[in-house]
């Protein structure tokens, strides 16, 4: 069973940058569709963004788009998002979620059986 376990978040100010990351154990990462799905405060859960599992393709949510990027290495079990030009309404805790699904739908539906314990972002001055 994938086991996912993320860190890099932290406090930031408006404008900067944090790197989150996600080690994978316990299953075949290259296998899977990775995510990160995002809980905002008094919000839903949002798909930020999501790579195939060959890492040919990838989706970002609008919010995001332009700022955030979504890398992943298989042979080191590892996905990373680089986080730039960082809002507060980026605020949140950040899930990295594991599926079989395709990035598109992952990311939309914001849903996996696979999820780590959470990565607390925030932003503000």
């Amino acid at each position: 069973q994938l086991q996912l376990v993320e860190s890099g978040g932290g406090l930031v100010q408006p404008g900067g940058s944090l790197r989150l990351s996600c080690a994978a154990s316990g299953g075949t990462l290259d296998e899977h569709t990775i995510g990160w799905i995002r809980r905002a405060p008094r919000k839903e859960h949002e798909g930020i963004s999501c790579i195939s599992a060959s890492g040919n393709n990838a989706y970002y949510a609008d919010s995001v788009k332009g700022r955030f990027s979504i890398s992943r290495d298989n042979a080191r079990n590892t996905v990373s998002l680089q986080m730039n030009s960082l809002k507060p309404e980026d605020t949140g805790v950040y899930y990295c979620v594991g599926d079989l699904s395709s990035a598109q739908a992952m990311c939309s539906m914001a849903v996996g059986p696979y999820w780590g314990q959470g990565t607390q972002v925030t932003v503000s001055s």
